[in-house]
């Protein structure tokens, strides 16, 4: 009788075994459109510079990863690629125990589009929130599949991502980029252009940005690093804002619990805002508008020597603190106006529980 190692008998054993579903062959679209729309429910979304037309790569996961649809087709004025999962409830993706989403999604597998975001709202009927089926993304049970997308953007051009539950990570892009998700980790590095990051729940890191940045988080921290726009916009419901490096013609902070901490700001008009939270400020120049406010908590801006304005500072429960000579107009145990300077901007700096320090920094 012959015989054969264990080992090759065990060899023949797996080659005639069919490959299993749980890793699949990246599948490739390109979709040849100026204006582009990519929806997937679960995954990890990678977007990267590219060339000629936007390029779509998907990586389909999961035992029941066959029964997923990539569908592709113009809705809307855009070109759209859609991860179509036939289930109303989907295994999160692993390693985020006891995380649950749950939002509704069209027949067409679209979701989201609030419609209310200038050229990127002109898709009508995808303003209604209560349209589609509700499907819920948590650990546990659950339809076992996610797609992980690489998105190629070539120069210039503008891509939406609508992503429910996952992460996404946009590097070295240059165009009009909106990432919009539910339940999500966003990253961005070296962006140029308009970017605009909106997540229900997750925390949002950018660093080297070159245009235009908005960033709106339900819950979740923000960090903003090196940023360089027009416009700079942050507004998180609850969570601490941590930025470095910032320059903008118009700057705004704003969150509903949490500390904002700002170091290395340039920008003529600056409004910092909590609910409740400490305000920390670090200017590198003058401002011709400064409006902080908090509910509760302490608050210090440290600004150029050569600051000048109109200052009308109040605190209901906290001292009154200022490096700087003051020619004080008018004066009350928790409110004080006056003028710094050649009083050419404005200042306001209020808080309801806590003390306020105005600083002498160098110019």
């Amino acid at each position: 009788m012959p015989r054969f190692p264990i080992r090759s008998l065990f060899s023949v054993f797996l080659l005639g075994m069919p490959a299993p579903l749980h890793a699949q062959q990246p599948e490739r679209y390109t979709l040849d459109d100026d204006a582009v729309a990519i929806y997937n429910l679960v995954g990890a979304v990678r977007v990267e510079p590219g060339n000629g037309a936007v390029a779509v790569q998907v990586t389909r996961a999961g035992a029941d990863a066959a029964r997923l649809r990539v569908v592709q087709g113009e809705i809307d004025g855009r070109s759209t690629l859609r991860v179509m999962y036939p289930a109303d409830r989907i295994r999160a993706v692993a390693g985020k125990p006891g995380s649950s989403s749950t939002l509704r999604v069209r027949e067409d597998g679209t979701f989201g589009d609030r419609g209310d975001d200038g050229d990127w709202g002109k898709h009508g009927r995808h303003g209604d929130w209560n349209e589609g089926r509700k499907v819920t993304i948590a650990s546990g049970d659950g339809f076992d599949a996610r797609a992980d997308l690489v998105v190629r953007v070539p120069r210039g051009h503008r891509v939406a991502v609508y992503l429910a539950s996952g992460s996404v990570a946009v590097t070295n892009v240059e165009g009009d980029i909106r990432i919009d998700t539910h339940q999500a980790e966003v990253t961005a590095n070296g962006v140029k252009g308009a970017l605009t990051i909106d997540v229900g729940s997750g925390s949002v890191r950018a660093t080297q940005i070159d245009g235009d940045l908005s960033v709106d988080t339900g819950s979740g921290s923000v960090e903003v690093s090196r940023a360089r726009g027009t416009s700079l916009s942050i507004d998180t419901g609850s969570g601490d804002v941590t930025g470095t490096d910032l320059e903008a013609g118009d700057l705004s902070v704003e969150t509903g619990s949490g500390e904002i901490r700002l170091a290395g700001v340039v920008a003529p008009e600056l409004t910092l805002e909590t609910g409740s939270g400490g305000v920390t400020a670090e200017l590198r120049r003058d401002v011709a508008s400064l409006h902080v406010e908090t509910g509760s908590g302490d608050i210090a801006i440290r600004a150029p020597a050569s600051l000048g304005a109109e200052v009308e500072i109040e605190t209901s429960s906290g001292d009154i603190e200022t490096d700087f000579p003051l020619q004080v107009t008018r004066h009350g145990r928790d409110h004080m106006v006056g003028t710094i300077g050649d009083g050419k901007g404005t200042i306001a700096i209020e808080t309801g529980s806590g003390g306020i320090k105005l600083l002498k920094g160098s110019n």
